[in-house]
């Protein structure tokens, strides 16, 4: 494929998966003009961001699947499309139920254009240069998330809350119509049909689990034994389905299973810092707000710039070296973290951030090549899938320990913790999967 084409290839799909992590993070500052302006509480309104944490996370597995069985490209225009439509549905909403409604579905366009703009990069993209495309793809992703509060607050002060839906409508309308025109399209080898049955008990696990997590007052023996429950039964359906929604039998592959679980632990490491700092920052040490936003600038720009760079230097380390050297820089950060309490030079503060941010960054395009690299490209979608559902869950692990309130000196050391146990983690990444292996990951579920 052309250099050209390829770069366009790459933009169509970061233009639209850029809104994404944009739109997960830009919504939280509109919330009290959106509650304001349509008569709701906060507590109601705040369902805008659980019911698109919810999709999302539900969402991912089976979206990589669908991926799979019926083209990576077709569920891709599938979901810009639905971001488009569900976007400018939102900005007509009169009510928040209707608001709502359209979030979920907006959510569902998302998680169908991630894991199969992941799948589709690795089809596009050539192996030695898979990591530093997947570099670019993280640098796009990060910077969404980290600019989403600082662009929301701009666009609702100057033109009101609807500005924020308003903003997605040429990125998505750009996304789908490159994205239409460029992308190549491939039969899928896969035949067999999606596991409804797993599907839906994946999605009553995941459902239950995120609403105790993200709402408490969920939490009651009824929703412990029904997570339980579905949980245990998804297991048992994966098991003897013909063809599993997840495949187990890829985890047997040590080079996935350590990539997954490396984000996993990352990604708890992250977000219980963005979540913890505010806290901290604010209530203990009293920093006024705009250095605290400061202080989280510059340790997602740390984050994102460094998984771009991340992507250039796993072609001279290699993704086990460059996911280690992640985990030390995070370790790092964690024990600067813990030396907050005796000195509250601003200074440090920034150096502590920017060490953090550096150790989540540096290994995400590796961990995502790795899981990538390490199954068949006709399981790319299924793949990454999982990778997505295993960032997700080390952010709701994050939104569990911050909201335990075990307080902060446990909190890091934890962190501390989660980064030294990535370390052996990270040695697995080594493992290449070889001609034999993908042969029989091919024949998996047949």
């Amino acid at each position: 494929m052309g250099g050209n084409k390829h770069h366009f290839i790459i933009l169509a799909i970061l233009a639209g998966t850029f809104l994404v992590p944009v739109n997960s993070t830009m919504i939280a500052v509109g919330l009290p003009s959106i509650s304001q302006s349509l008569g709701s509480g906060l507590a109601s309104s705040s369902w805008i961001i659980t019911v698109y944490l919810i999709v999302m996370t539900v969402l991912q597995p089976i979206a990589g699947k669908l991926g799979d069985l019926y083209g990576n490209r077709r569920m891709f225009l599938l979901g810009m499309f639905l971001f488009l439509l569900s976007s400018t549905a939102c900005i007509f909403s009169t009510n928040l139920l209707w608001l709502i409604s359209f979030r979920a579905v907006q959510a569902v366009g998302g998680a169908l254009a991630s894991p199969n703009a992941s799948a589709i990069l690795r089809f596009v993209t050539p192996r030695e240069r898979l990591g530093k495309a997947f570099g670019v793809f993280g640098l796009t992703m990060g910077l969404g998330a980290a600019i989403g509060p600082l662009v929301g607050s701009l666009l609702i002060s100057q033109w009101g809350w609807t500005s924020i839906f308003w903003i997605n409508l040429p990125f998505a309308l750009f996304s789908l119509l490159a994205a239409f025109v460029l992308l190549p399209k491939r039969t899928p080898t896969v035949r067999a049909a999606l596991d409804w049955v797993g599907s839906v008990l994946l999605a009553i696990s995941l459902v239950t689990l995120i609403l105790v997590v993200s709402h408490p007052a969920f939490l009651s023996v009824w929703t412990i034994a029904l997570f339980g429950l579905s949980t245990a039964l998804f297991i048992v359906q994966e098991r003897r389905s013909g063809a599993p929604l997840i495949e187990f039998a890829l985890f047997r592959n040590r080079a996935f299973t350590s990539a997954n679980l490396s984000i996993l632990l990352s990604n708890a490491v992250m977000y219980s810092t963005i979540l913890i700092m505010p806290i901290l920052l604010q209530t203990e040490l009293l920093f006024p707000v705009t250095t605290i936003g400061m202080l989280l600038f510059v340790f997602s720009l740390a984050s994102s710039l460094c998984s771009f760079a991340g992507g250039h230097l796993e072609s001279r380390l290699g993704k086990k070296r460059t996911v280690l050297l992640s985990f030390l820089f995070s370790a790092l950060g964690a024990l600067a973290y813990l030396g907050i309490s005796v000195t509250h030079s601003l200074a440090y503060l920034y150096l502590a951030m920017a060490i953090g941010g550096i150790g989540a960054g540096i290994g995400m395009a590796s961990m995502q090549t790795a899981s990538l690299t390490s199954v068949p490209k006709e399981m790319s979608g299924i793949a990454s899938g999982i990778f997505s559902t295993f960032r997700y869950v080390g952010g709701m692990i994050a939104s569990v320990l911050v909201s335990l309130s075990i307080g902060h000196g446990l909190l890091f050391s934890l962190l501390l913790l989660f980064a030294l146990v990535g370390v052996p983690v990270s040695l697995g990444l080594g493992e290449a999967i070889g001609p034999g292996h993908a042969a029989k990951q091919k024949n998996v579920g047949a």
